[in-house]
């Protein structure tokens, strides 16, 4: 456990901090409050042509799934119905960019860019490790001993910024443990899987011989699973080839350690404004989960996302030619107040209906039981170590920032 707490802050600032260049390309230090604009959009549309960003005024570099492709015409959706379409229709609004002699490298080979059968086959070879069912495996294997090890190491100070010394590592040494990586290691593989590319070789190098010796010798982890993973369909078995299994990888840490962070703040941020419901949630673990539900609905991680159009249509009365990047704006439709009352309103305690922060259809996020699990472990476990949680009075107040990933640039708070 002690091996856990063996982390440089600064390293862990710089690899996190939205406003670092590690998000300068996707807009980390973007300040303002997008949904204002988002409700004039979809009140005025709901479909409008051009990206999320430049649609509300932001003109620094735009770069995420189906960002910049500057040669292509892009359309954005800011309403629930219509996001909700674009997301359950894979054979017109597809994830992959790639044309067809096209080859995906390690990075474009992953579950966001398949769709169709290859997608089903691959998704159903990896999808047994993430049920609901097995977050117990999870839990007890990696998030529990992660966190405990975090908060003994912040428990004396009496405060902390939550955001960098607490939230940050927990999704990042989850799944880097469940590889068999070491915390050593961890940190510059973070640093890899958030280069643009640049530090491909560094994962690598660190991740396939692990596959290669899970192969020879199984254990009792996630990289076991996978390469032990058969489907068999039509007489046919599919199995991971190693590229299959380092793109998976390489996926899950790009997006399982960039967003839960994230949404562990966010949810954070939320409850410590509204203290009656951090002592709901203290002493109630269905409160607790209904709370970072519902942070997911009011202020999720990754506001929009991209798909390719395949063939002419059309939405929401808008014609939208084949070849175009169509954007669904999850953060606008998760506030449609067509589908929730007061959308604005943080509010743990409203109805439960489905939202998109984690997507829908084929694609909706394989990880967000993991997900949901190392937020509740987390946060529960600071509700149960840290009396008298709350925010910390001295510090200046926390700011949601970001483009196309959003987060809270601290989490000041003080105990005891």
């Amino acid at each position: 456990m002690g091996e856990r707490l063996v982390l440089d802050p600064a390293r862990i600032r710089e690899l996190f901090d939205l406003r670092s260049q590690v998000y300068a390309h996707m807009g980390g230090s973007y300040e303002a409050d997008p949904y204002p604009e988002f409700q004039r959009l979809r009140a005025s549309g709901p479909v409008h042509e051009g990206t999320p960003g430049r649609l509300i005024g932001f003109t620094g570099e735009e770069f995420f799934q189906g960002l910049p492709f500057p040669e292509r015409r892009h359309f954005s959706a800011f309403d629930f119905e219509t996001c909700d379409h674009i997301v359950r229709h894979p054979e017109t609004f597809s994830s992959s960019s790639l044309m067809p002699g096209e080859t995906a490298s390690l990075a474009d080979s992953s579950m966001l860019t398949m769709d169709g059968d290859q997608h089903r086959r691959y998704r159903s070879l990896v999808q047994p490790s993430f049920v609901p069912g097995r977050a117990r495996w999870w839990i007890e294997k990696w998030i529990e001993v992660t966190v405990e090890a975090l908060i003994d190491g912040i428990e004396a100070n009496g405060a902390a910024d939550l955001n960098v010394e607490f939230c940050a590592a927990i999704p990042l040494l989850t799944i880097c443990g469940s590889f068999g990586v070491t915390v050593e290691q961890a940190l510059d593989i973070r640093a890899a899987v958030t280069s643009q590319g640049r530090g491909i070789q560094e994962f690598m190098g660190i991740v396939a011989p692990i596959v290669a010796a899970r192969r020879e010798r199984p254990e009792d982890d996630l990289i076991s699973v996978l390469v032990q993973a058969e489907l068999t369909e039509d007489g046919e078995t599919h199995v991971l080839s190693d590229i299959d299994v380092l793109g998976f990888a390489f996926l899950l840490l790009a997006a399982g350690s960039g967003t839960t962070w994230k949404q562990m703040g966010i949810t954070l941020t939320a409850l410590l404004a509204q203290p009656e419901w951090l002592d709901r949630a203290r002493q109630d673990p269905d409160v607790l989960r209904a709370a970072i539900e519902e942070s997911t609905r009011w202020n999720a991680t990754d506001p929009a996302f991209g798909r390719f159009v395949m063939h002419d249509t059309e939405l929401a009365g808008v014609a939208v030619p084949s070849g175009s990047v169509v954007h669904p704006v999850f953060g606008a439709a998760n506030r449609d107040p067509a589908r929730w009352e007061n959308p604005d309103v943080y509010d743990p305690g409203r109805p439960m209906r489905t939202h998109l922060a984690f997507g829908n259809g084929p694609h909706i996020c394989l990880g967000m039981h993991v997900a949901r699990a190392e937020m509740a472990t987390a946060i529960g476990a600071l509700l149960r170590r840290l009396p008298n949680l709350r925010t910390d009075p001295d510090a200046p107040p926390t700011k949601i920032i970001g483009m196309y990933e959003r987060g809270p640039d601290t989490v000041p708070a003080v105990w005891g």
